[in-house]
Formats: structure tokens, C-alpha cells, sequence
């Protein structure tokens, strides 16, 4: 159906009378922008208006160039591109974003003004006031006080549409309680702005199919920000999994051990309160949490058993049916008649 359409939107322009001035200075939008190990950054541009010539100074986003290349569909060098002709182009500083729009300018002054003030915006946007502490090693170790509930990050790949296929893979591990908050992504090498981006933002930086420059892997050494090279998709998320999993906090599993009932409490010089028991269902072992019961109501939650006694001898554990003496870790409001639950808890650690 795509000839049907191409006619049906031929007619619809013919109709409604649209035209595009060819004799202006050019913009359009970007479609794609990767980084050729032979040409360098390449990004294919649709013109939308003007002609754009071999030449001309653009700017994209927030990279910009002089265009060294035009290359049309069937990779033929032209001279210019009029409007609705899509190209590639050579030349470019960088790579820009799919959908970012592109303009001719009159000279590299006011490119070179453009894009950094474009850069300054989009530092001031994503920029964090998270500590530094760029390692992954650094993130597990905030996670471990509870205080991070996102993962910085900073990706950069060899084809923008391959960090956009990372990006969207990390956005589906996200849940209610963590997530990885992308910093900045992008296609091409890794750079001295990114890791000065990385730094501010307490990021690791990983990257898919690119290295580092050597100015940009000397700073990254000294300012103590981690670079991650990976070539498959799946080993880079692998290893995000696993952080954002050590982000979650652990499970506590209970599992129940045994029943006492207090039948007498003594008051012993320089030990505090003694409860006598007898064991009604179960073992209780010294050192495991125990929960007080008394008239259906909790009036000891997480409790330790410090001391467990058979007659005037300590023992590890006592079973069902025997009697024994117990006494408490830091709590003396023990009374006759109440229940003594005994347990052990054990984290267990999540996974995404």
C-alpha cells in the first residue's frame, strides 16, 4: 500500500497548494546519525526547506560543522539537496539526535554560539546534585544506606538507535522502587564533556561499541569516573540488572520455631526478670527473636532470646513439653501468663 499512499499525499499537496521555497538557506530534521569508523560522524537529514549545499555551515541540535559530503539514497556524492530530498552529510562535530532540526547558518561564530549555548541548557537540565562517586562500586555502597533510590547513568553508543534501544531496555526494569535515570545518551566516542557531564552527576559511563578518547580516559583516571565498554546488549544489561536488584531492600522471611507459655517470672540480683516456661509447640534456641504476646496484643515485636536455661545450666535449645528459664535482650516488662513466640528471620536478597 505504500504506492497508494505516496499518491494520496502527492494529491493532498497538490490540492492544498504546498510548496517549499527551494532558494532559501536550508533546515530540516535529522533521521539518523551514527559514527563510521571510516568517514566519522554521518547523519542522514531530510531537507524540509531551502537547498542545502556542499559547503554550508549547519547546525543540529548540539553539534555542528561544516558539510564536508552530500550522499544520496544509492551513496552517490551530490552537490545540494533541495526540499523533501533526504541526505546524508559529512562533517558534523558530533551526532546529533533522530528528530533534532538542522539549520544552515551564516558563519562558525554563530554556530559555535548556538551549540553551546544548547549544551549549557541541557547540562543545567540534567544535571544532578547527587556527591561524586562515579564507580559502580561507589553507587553499591550509597545503596547500602538506602539513600539512592535511582542509577545515574551515561550511555554512549556507536548509532543513536542503538541507545535508543538501551535506554528503552533499562526503562522496562524500572519499578516503584528503583530505577536507572539516564543522564545523557547519544551516539558517538566518549568525551572529555561527557565525563565532566558523568562527575556532576555521581554516573558511571557506558559505553556500546565506542572508546574513550585518550584526553577523555586520562580525565576520567583522574576525576575517578568508571567507563564501561560493552559490544552485546544483553552483558550491559545484565550487569545494570544487578545493581538496580542490589538497589532493592532485602525480604525478611520469618520462619517459626516454637511456642512458650510463662508460668512464673523471678526477680533475680544483678540479671533483671526471669520468665519460667514451659514449651508449648516446637524448640526455642538462645539468640533467636522472639515476639511477647500478652492478651492477644504484641508487646514485644523483635525481641532476642539472651539467655535460656534448663535448671541451672545454659543451653542452646529446649523442646516441647520442657521447662526452662528466659530472659530477654533490653526488656524487663515480662509477666505470667504470657506467650512467647519464638523465630529466626533471614534476608533474602531481591531481584528485578
Amino acid at each position: 500500500g505504500l504506492d497508494d499512499l505516496i499518491e494520496a499525499i502527492l494529491l493532498q499537496a497538490e490540492v492544498m497548494d504546498l510548496k517549499a521555497n527551494p532558494d532559501r538557506t536550508a533546515d530540516g530534521v535529522v533521521i539518523e546519525a551514527k559514527l563510521d569508523r571510516g568517514r566519522g560522524a554521518v547523519s542522514t537529514v531530510l531537507v524540509k526547506r531551502g537547498t542545502l549545499k556542499r559547503g554550508d555551515i549547519v547546525v543540529a541540535g548540539s553539534n555542528f560543522g561544516r558539510v564536508r559530503a552530500l550522499l544520496n539514497e544509492r551513496d552517490e556524492q551530490v552537490d545540494s539537496a533541495g526540499p523533501s530530498v533526504p541526505v546524508e552529510i559529512l562533517g558534523l562535530d558530533g551526532t546529533p539526535s533522530p528528530g533534532e532540526a538542522f539549520a544552515v547558518v551564516e558563519n562558525e561564530a554563530r554556530a559555535r554560539e548556538l551549540t553551546e549555548y544548547r549544551i549549557r541548557v541541557k547540562r543545567e537540565k540534567t544535571g544532578s546534585p547527587v556527591a561524586a562517586g562515579s564507580s559502580l562500586a561507589d553507587m553499591m555502597a550509597k545503596l547500602q544506606d538506602k539513600k539512592v533510590s535511582e542509577l545515574p547513568l551515561v550511555i554512549k553508543a556507536d548509532v543513536q538507535g542503538s541507545a535508543e534501544a538501551i535506554v528503552g531496555s533499562l526503562d522496562k526494569l524500572a519499578t516503584d522502587e528503583v530505577r536507572a535515570r539516564i543522564i545523557l545518551s547519544g551516539a558517538g566516542a566518549i568525551s572529555e564533556s561527557d565525563v565532566l557531564l558523568a562527575k556532576g552527576a555521581g554516573a558511571p559511563i557506558l559505553g556500546f561499541n565506542v572508546r574513550a578518547s585518550t584526553q577523555a580516559r586520562q580525565l576520567a583516571e583522574r576525576e575517578g569516573v568508571e567507563i564501561r565498554y560493552y559490544s552485546i546488549i544483553y552483558d550491559l544489561l545484565d550487569d545494570i540488572k544487578g545493581v538496580l536488584s542490589g538497589m532493592l531492600a532485602p525480604e525478611q522471611r520469618e520462619t517459626f520455631l516454637g511456642n512458650a507459655r510463662v508460668l512464673q517470672v523471678f526477680d533475680i540480683t544483678k540479671v533483671g526478670k526471669v520468665a519460667g516456661c514451659r514449651i508449648t509447640e516446637g524448640v526455642v534456641r538462645r539468640g533467636a527473636r522472639v515476639r511477647i504476646v500478652r492478651n492477644d496484643i504484641v508487646v514485644l515485636e523483635l525481641g532476642v532470646l539472651q539467655t535460656l536455661k534448663r535448671f541451672k545450666d545454659d543451653v542452646a535449645e529446649v523442646t516441647s513439653g520442657m521447662e526452662c528459664g528466659m530472659a530477654f535482650q533490653g526488656f524487663q516488662d515480662i509477666q505470667e501468663g504470657d506467650t512467647i513466640e519464638c523465630f529466626t528471620l533471614e534476608e533474602v536478597k531481591r531481584s528485578l
